[in-house]
This record gives structure tokens, sequence and C-alpha cells, in this order.
């Protein structure tokens, strides 16, 4: 079993790979990291010395000094590859450079010579490196002003703020998680290459972006309707959009209910593409759910009965709670990457209906249980 380690795993690229190593299993056993390790180099060392692939994502993308931003990030290599020669520890190095390296500034030079820090080091250890050369990457749970553009517009969409575009530029593009799936083959494979380029999935216009991400405000954020998603690109760009909605002020939403004197008619999901709706009764105290997705776009909605709808993001603590009431028929979608689980809380059946955007493939479920 291989040991992995990333620098950076709390971060964007990060976070999102130590999540999807962890959902395979016993292949790798993941060495956790602490930024701190930087600043104490016996930590360093004794955890670069336990892993046989190191991922080396930490880096500083912005700051007010220019000079700052060159230093910080040639300087975490520079302590890194100290450690390992420390105690004379050859893993398999995949380090993340940018494509910003072929442009005439501070980040893109620091990443340049940075990797170029690793090639010698790989040379005179006869260690296996792998230099990425990465697009522009976009995906849930960004950092606004920080990670990307679309992490920017989508926070700023969802906190009902104006997006302005200083600059209509092409930008090259890939999700974070095909970037991720990438990295574990290459982990897999133990590739030796000092300039590995990993091709962009996209190409589109700022104005393009926002346009589309407005679109998603219009249409899901303001009035419940799912969006028509023509591409996987427009898939992951939802997702990506979703995860900035504040989901403890946001959810539960509340249906318009229409009665008389036949009885009670609810409208549950207005959508612009295909899926599957369900139905189903919950007997008084039982616990439905308790999985999450990764791509999957799912909706609870309460018609009758009381429950509580209990979300989790994976890989983390903080529980959003949801009290439903068929009363006030409601309903709560589901966020990728966030583990969920319905509970009967009344004293008689409850009634649920579920909406979810594709049909159940047993071969590709894209279904990962784990308690909220």
């Amino acid at each position: 079993m291989k040991t992995i380690g990333i620098t950076g795993q709390n971060g964007f690229i990060g976070s999102h790979l130590l999540n999807e190593l962890s959902l395979l299993g016993g292949q790798f056993k993941l060495i956790p990291f602490e930024k701190s390790f930087f600043d104490q180099p016996d930590k360093l060392s004794s955890w670069a010395a336990a892993c046989d692939v190191i991922v080396h994502l930490a880096g500083i993308n912005r700051s007010p000094d220019e000079q700052y931003i060159y230093d910080a990030n040639v300087a975490l290599t520079a302590s890194l590859i100290e450690a390992l020669e420390s105690r004379a520890h050859t893993p398999h190095v995949i380090f993340s450079s940018s494509t910003q390296e072929e442009r005439p500034n501070t980040y893109g030079q620091a990443k340049k010579d940075a990797r170029n820090l690793w090639v010698q080091w790989a040379e005179r250890s006869n260690a296996v490196f792998t230099g990425l050369i990465v697009p522009n990457v976009f995906g849930p749970f960004g950092k606004p002003f920080y990670n990307s553009v679309i992490a920017t517009f989508c926070h700023q969409l969802c906190e009902g703020q104006i997006p302005a575009i200083d600059v209509d530029g092409e930008l090259k593009l890939i999700y974070v998680g095909d970037l991720c799936a990438r990295i574990k083959e290459l982990i897999q494979e133990g590739r030796n290459g000092h300039e590995f380029i990993v091709p962009h999935a996209y190409s589109c216009k700022v104005s393009q972006i926002l346009h589309t991400l407005q679109r998603f405000k219009d249409q899901y954020f303001d009035n419940g309707i799912f969006p028509a998603l023509g591409s996987t690109f427009e898939l992951q760009l939802f997702n990506t959009f979703r995860s900035f909605i504040p989901l403890a002020t946001y959810f539960p939403r509340h249906f318009t209910l229409h009665s008389d004197n036949r009885g009670d008619f609810v409208e549950l999901v207005k959508l612009h593409q295909y899926g599957q709706v369900s139905f189903s009764t919950t007997r008084p105290g039982v616990t439905r759910g308790n999985h999450f997705h990764t791509r999957k776009i799912e909706r609870f909605a309460v018609i009758k009965g009381k429950a509580t709808i209990q979300l989790r993001k994976y890989n983390t603590d903080e529980v959003f709670s949801f009290e439903l009431d068929g009363a006030q028929p409601s309903y709560v979608d589901m966020p990728i990457w966030y583990t969920h689980n319905i509970t009967n809380t009344g004293s008689e059946d409850l009634y649920t209906v579920f909406w979810i955007n594709e049909f159940y493939n047993p071969e590709d479920p894209d279904t990962y249980f784990e308690n909220v």
C-alpha cells in the first residue's frame, strides 16, 4: 500500500485530492500534513520520510507583496527538498506548477523556479519526479478572490452582489475533480516527467462563464428551477455554483400550496432537463440516506409528516439540520460531497418525494455511504 502525503491538503485542490483518494479505501494510506511543518524541520523531515508519494500543492497565489509571492513559493520547495535530503529519502514527488510559467508575472516565475529546483533534486537523487503544468482550475468550495474568477462570481451572485469583468479574456480550464483523477493516475503509474502538461478541458470567455452563472442564479437560486445543462462543463459549473449557496439561510425552501375543495396541489420540481422523481413513505423514527454523491443533483421534498434533514460536508464536522413539516411542504437540495439523511420525527408515516438528475446505475452509482 502506497503512503501518500499532500502539502496544502486543506487548500482548494488539496482538499479535493485528499477526499478523492480517501474514497479508494485500501489502495493508499494518507499521511496527514500540517502547514506548521514548514516551520518545524524535524516534523517536516519525519513526515516526508513516511511518504512513498508526495503531492506538493502548498503555495501562495496572491499577496499585495509581489516579492513575498516569489520568496514564499520557492522557500516551500527548498524546505521540502532539504527535509528529503536530510533523510536521504527519494519518494515520487508530484509538483503542481501552472501555465502562468509562460507569463511575465511573479507567481509564474516562482512556480517555474520551484519546478526547476525539483528537477535538479530528482537528477542528483535519481528520483521520480512529475512536474505538472496545470491550467486554471475551478470547482466547488474554491476561495473567492483567490482561487479563480469562477469562485468569485459564484460567491458574489449568491450574496446578491453584481460581478464585474475586468478583462474579458479566454480562460483555459480544468475541473478540480478531473485534475484529481489525473493526479491519481500519475500516482498509480509512477510517471516520471519534468514537464508534464495537463491539457485543459474547456476554453471559454469570462463573459460567457458569467452569463451561464447568472442564468443559474436567475433560474435556480431565485426561482428553484433546475436549469438545462447541455454539457459536462455546464454540469460542473452548476455544481460549483451550488457549493456557494449559504445552506443555513437558504434552506428549507417553501412550496406554494394550492388548496380547494378537491384537496391540495404542489408543484414539486420544475426542470429544464430530465431526471428521476421518486416517492417514499418512512415510518416514525426511521432514518433514510446517510450517503453522499460527487456529481449527482438531488432534492428531498417533504409533503406529509414531520422530518429532520441533516447534511455534513465530507471530511468536516459541521452539521446542518433542517426541520420540515408537510403542513408547509418544503424541500432541501443536496450539494455534492455532503453526506445527508432524512429522519421521520413525527408520529405518522412521512411522505417524501425525491428527485435526482440521473437514473441509478449499479455499475456507476456515485453513492458513498457515510453517516452524517
